[in-house]
């Protein structure tokens, strides 16, 4: 069987207890456009949600957590906060390497056996 003519895709949610999502990649693109931007209504914007559904993800997450993931502000807008900024880098980089490792074991499966 030829893996050139497809591939595997693989998605990672961290879940609490009741599976109720923590961060997966929509949380974690709510939070990279928050860097990106400094504001939570051009968030919403761009990815096409309400602002109260993006605030609302944001706070689910800061509840389970206990901690604050953004600051707001009415001046200087919105920013990660070290928490946020952590939890951003840690998914990140949990995402990169449970790629790298189902790749592997993909290939592994599904590669032609040379005879």
């Amino acid at each position: 069987m030829k893996t050139g003519s497809f591939k595997l895709r693989s998605k990672q949610w961290i879940v609490d207890e009741h599976d109720r999502i923590i961060i997966a990649e929509g949380r974690k693109e709510i939070l990279e456009h928050i860097q990106k931007t400094g504001s939570i209504n051009q968030t919403a914007k761009i990815m096409k949600m309400s602002y109260k559904g993006v605030w609302s993800k944001i706070k689910a997450t800061e509840k389970y957590l206990n901690v604050r993931i953004v600051h707001t502000d009415r001046k200087k807008g919105s920013h990660l906060t070290q928490e946020g900024i952590e939890l951003l880098n840690k998914y990140s980089l949990l995402k990169e390497k449970c790629l790298k490792e189902d790749n592997r074991i993909f290939r592994s499966i599904f590669s032609e056996k040379k005879s």
